[in-house]
């Protein structure tokens, strides 16, 4: 070394540093790739945060502080998520299934709610059990399914905490892992938010420390805002002031041109207004303390290091109105309050700050969560994963023609009821009926035996135009119509009405029975009874039937009533209408006799000679008495009903057991063979099928369920209630913490358990609107570009040609199945034909000629314009 020269030594020392400099940055790349592998061996721990009945589009993420710092700030917020079905049970059941309620089958809160159904068929395959099996420690805490009575524990949770039944946050029971656990009022102990939040906590704080590197999947399932509302103490005096709730459609009614609900509902009284007020102070109250339970998760993960490798989700179930359109409170609209929903995502990969207007509903959520797993997705969720829309690439440019975008969807379903018909019975109708049904009914009405009123003999409908202007065919109720089959076979002479038949068609051979039959009806002694249809043995008819009462004889068919029928059992004075006795029209007649002027039909109330109903005076003076008297009508005619049902039973068997044609020569059975053979047969006839059987005895306990419920309502004085509207009294017990509710005891009616609709919500760069088809076959359609609140309803701007478009479409999605059917691509591969079809409600309308029979286009059957 001595002999180099400086220049040679310079240039030996500079290739000495750079050999070690390339042998550093090898190690350094072979380590940092290996801190790679094995970052990607470890999967993210997986938070879900659901609230219940929590809405956007009334402001109550405004009273959420720290979420939206946590949760928008530092994550995602897509704009336009939506629930599939806005009620607690089904949207609950899609999150846990992936799937829509057709194909879950959970469609009401009471109806296959965590039924034995659902538990064989269904709960098996929850994303739990998939996350489970991979490896997963899962955990649940908070509400699960509105009918969940805490028997056992659903598979696929490690931890199970789950609320029994409905919400609550004081006095409720616990289901942890499988005890049952009660709680009272004590806040410190029993506030079920808090509980919630301070459980999960010890529970990942406990999976981290005994398994690190295995992780963790928990939900933590909130009650609030849900009722009763109960706010933790040192918030019961926020928000004096809350009127967020008060939008363009708060106490926009009556609304006639939308479903029969809306058309019913009118303004809200000064009451229910001061209620919403309250009401809307108190939901946000109880989001205060699911505020802080979002602060404590996010500090637990920074904590232990955890925050960079979870994902934390927050959303709620589906959402809520409080005032709008005169409901007072509730959900189950298909409309923007009731379906939007507040989601945020945030953790690996996810972009924070952004604002995504892609589409996502909540049955996304279980194959999303399965996807942040690395599970395979089963192909018959209806959902789709949503980690593809949380790329943090760059948007493409649109010159770039060689990349292509993210294909999503810009439509989906919201669905409340049953599918009522396959899609390819309704390709059958559409192809018979060419006409909507107006017209039809429209050229029935043309007919001569529809125009004439409810007084000719056998007519039984009768052409009339409703307030709205369209003809409707009503059935004939009148006593023409009640006595018409009858009075035509008494006018003709036919005595025998319930013979067998003329002996020119059945033989006369065979011999009489040595017993006589029991005359049911003229000789029965009258005994007064509560009931009067079980007694009454003759009935008023009017004059116009040659003045003559009959009464129903077995062997004899119809006879008349002469004083020898009944003098000897008929010995008080006669009853008269006029004079208020309890058996008016029951009179003995005769035919020099005059009729009675009215038809008995109950205690109460007559049917007169003129088609009027005239009841006792006290029912038009009492309110107690007139709904007493409804509620025995309505319990009579549940019982006729069920009679009715069996009778008709009984009839179909013995059509089916109906004896070949007697022969004069057969062999005469003795009347101990045939006495034996009618009791076989009766035995037989009351044999149902299992089935059958099982499926009258839940009709009997729905009836008898009903029944009870009505009369628990009478006994309280409970008159809170309309014809096929869910009702709720609320009184100044009803809240028991602050703040409380002073203004008395007060009745609303704001939704019906029969409003079945499926909706078309298509969002895109050229539409934004609400198609919906009701079961009753009303449609509305609401363009959101120029009408946000829904106030009016559009479906009279479209043309046919739209109006089968979007049939079609949602006739698709009401019986989809699996991802490929239900989230169809944006752009489908032949040309958009809707494009074509655009609604004219952006210019305005031209006068148009009605259409007649022959120039309207095909449209579906049922719809109602």
């Amino acid at each position: 070394m001595a002999g180099w020269t400086p220049a040679t030594l310079l240039l030996f020392l500079l290739g000495f540093l750079f050999l070690c400099d390339a042998s550093m940055y090898l190690s350094g790349q072979r380590l940092r790739s290996r801190l790679q592998r094995d970052r990607r061996n470890i999967r993210p721990n997986i938070i879900l945060i659901l609230t219940d009945d929590q809405d956007i589009e009334l402001g109550s993420m405004l009273a959420m502080n720290k979420t939206k710092r946590i949760m928008m700030q530092g994550g995602t917020h897509f704009s336009n998520a939506f629930s599939t079905t806005p009620m607690c049970c089904p949207s609950r059941s899609s999150i846990l299934t992936g799937k829509y309620v057709h194909n879950h089958h959970t469609y009401t809160n009471n109806e296959n709610c965590s039924s034995p159904s659902w538990q064989a068929h269904h709960e098996p395959h929850t994303f739990a059990v998939h996350l489970n099996n991979s490896g997963y420690r899962t955990a649940f805490f908070g509400k699960y399914l509105n009918e969940y009575n805490g028997s056992y524990v659903p598979p696929g949770w490690r931890e199970w905490v789950a609320l029994v039944k409905n919400s609550r946050f004081y006095n409720y029971t616990l289901c942890r892992n499988g005890v049952r656990e009660k709680h009272g009022m004590e806040y410190s102990k029993d506030y079920l938010t808090d509980l919630i939040t301070n459980d999960s906590i010890n529970y990942f704080r406990m999976s981290k420390r005994l398994s690190p590197h295995r992780p963790v999947m928990m939900v933590l399932s909130h009650v609030a805002p849900h009722g009763p509302e109960d706010a933790a103490p040192q918030y019961s005096t926020a928000f004096p002031n809350a009127s967020q709730h008060i939008t363009p459609s708060y106490n926009y009614a009556p609304n006639p041109d939308k479903h029969w609900i809306l058309r019913y509902t009118g303004p809200m009284k000064p009451v229910h207004m001061q209620f919403t007020n309250l009401l809307q102070r108190r939901r946000l109250q109880t989001l205060l303390s699911v505020d802080d339970s979002v602060e404590k998760i996010y500090n637990m993960l920074l904590e232990m290091g955890e925050l960079d490798n979870t994902y934390v989700i927050y959303m709620s179930d589906h959402g809520y109105h409080i005032g709008q359109f005169g409901l007072v409170k509730g959900k189950s609209m298909p409309y923007e309050f009731d379906i939007r929903v507040p989601f945020y995502i945030r953790g690996p990969n996810v972009e924070a700050g952004a604002i995504n207007s892609h589409i996502v509903l909540n049955v996304d959520l279980a194959p999303t969560l399965l996807d942040m797993a690395g599970v395979d997705i089963p192909v018959d969720m209806d959902g789709k994963s949503i980690l593809k829309l949380l790329d943090t690439e760059r948007p493409i440019n649109r010159f770039q023609f060689n990349k292509k975008g993210k294909v999503w969807r810009d439509s989906f379903l919201v669905e409340r009821g049953k599918l009522l018909h396959k899609l390819s019975d309704v390709k059958e109708e559409m192809q018979e009926n060419a006409l909507p049904k107006y017209q039809r009914v429209r050229d029935l009405c043309q007919k001569a035996e529809y125009q004439t009123p409810c007084e000719q003999p056998g007519q039984k409908w009768q052409c009339m135009e409703d307030p709205s202007g369209m003809l409707r065919l009503y059935k004939c109720k009148s006593m023409a119509g009640l006595y018409a089959p009858r009075a035509q076979d008494l006018m003709s002479g036919n005595a025998q009405l319930y013979q067998r038949g003329s002996p020119s068609q059945h033989c006369d051979c065979e011999p009489a029975l040595p017993f006589k039959r029991k005359k049911m009806l003229t000789k029965r002694k009258l005994r007064p009874k509560k009931s009067l249809s079980r007694n009454r043995w003759a009935r008023a008819l009017p004059p116009h039937l040659d003045s003559i009462v009959y009464t129903l004889d077995l062997e004899e068919g119809y006879q008349p009533i002469t004083p020898k029928n009944i003098s000897h059992t008929l010995d008080r004075k006669q009853a008269t209408f006029e004079g208020n006795e309890e058996f008016s029209g029951m009179e003995p007649t005769g035919n020099n006799q005059m009729l009675p002027a009215a038809l008995k039909v109950t205690y109460r109330c007559s049917i007169l000679i003129n088609d009027t109903v005239k009841c006792d005076s006290g029912l038009y003076k009492s309110l107690q008495a007139w709904k007493d008297h409804k509620l025995h009508i309505d319990h009579e005619i549940e019982t006729l009903q069920t009679k009715i049902k069996n009778l008709r039973e009984v009839k179909s068997h013995l059509k089916r057991i109906r004896p070949k044609e007697c022969e004069c020569n057969h062999k005469i059975y003795q009347y101990k063979n045939i006495s034996l053979r009618l009791k076989a047969e009766h035995m037989h006839s009351l044999r149902l099928a299992s089935k059958d059987k099982k499926q009258w005895l839940l009709k009997e306990q729905k009836r008898r369920k009903k029944l009870r419920k009505m009369l628990k309502r009478l006994r309280n004085n409970d008159t809170c209630s309309m014809p096929g509207l869910t009702c709720f009294t609320h009184n100044n017990q009803h809240w028991q913490t602050a703040p409380f509710w002073t203004m008395g005891p007060f009745c609303a009616c704001t939704s019906a358990n029969n409003n079945t609709y499926w909706c078309l919500r298509t969002i895109n760069d050229t539409h934004n609107f609400l198609f919906c088809e009701f079961a009753t076959g009303f449609l509305e359609y609401f363009d959101l570009n120029t009408d946000p609140y829904q106030l009016i309803n559009a479906v009279g701007s479209l043309d046919r040609n739209a109006l089968n478009y979007m049939h079609l479409q949602l006739m698709k999605l009401r019986s989809c199945k699996g991802q490929k059917q239900c989230s169809p691509d944006t752009v489908p591969k032949e040309q958009n034909n809707f494009n074509d079809h655009r609604p004219l409600h952006r210019r305005k309308r031209p006068r148009m000629k009605k259409p007649s029979s022959k120039s309207m286009g095909q449209i579906w059957e049922g719809w109602v314009g």
